[in-house]
């Protein structure tokens, strides 16, 4: 099973910016899918982005253009969140499948604690 943890949440006004990181220990497979998700307070968890072990993304069509995942190194998935508004707010979670995305995904496998994003208006 992959560790993952992710880093780089805050606070942040409305229309700022912030870079999440997650670091998947253990990752070492050729093929896999590596997704970001959130969930905030009375609201159902959400998938954001993903990332393929080819380099594809997917995107929530709501997000695409203002957040964008991509790789940090071997082993880190970092999601750049440009232009945050505070309906962002949320915890942030990043996941991972031992697989291909091969497509866009809404659940994968295994799953990091999170890291709590704020945006104030």
């Amino acid at each position: 099973q992959v560790q993952l943890v992710e880093s780089g949440g805050g606070s942040v006004q409305a229309g700022g910016s912030l870079t999440l990181s997650c670091t998947a220990f253990g990752a070492t497979y050729s093929y896999h899918c590596t997704g970001w998700f959130r969930q905030a307070p009375g609201r159902e968890r959400e998938a954001v982005a993903n990332l393929d072990s080819d380099g594809r993304n997917y995107y929530t069509d709501s997000l695409k253009g203002r957040f964008t995942i991509y790789n940090d190194g071997m082993y880190t998935i970092n999601l750049q969140m440009n232009s945050l508004k505070p309906e962002d707010s949320a915890m942030y979670y990043c996941a991972f499948r031992r697989f291909r995305c091969g497509g866009y995904q809404t659940d994968l496998d295994d799953w990091g604690r999170g890291t709590q994003v704020t945006v104030s208006s």
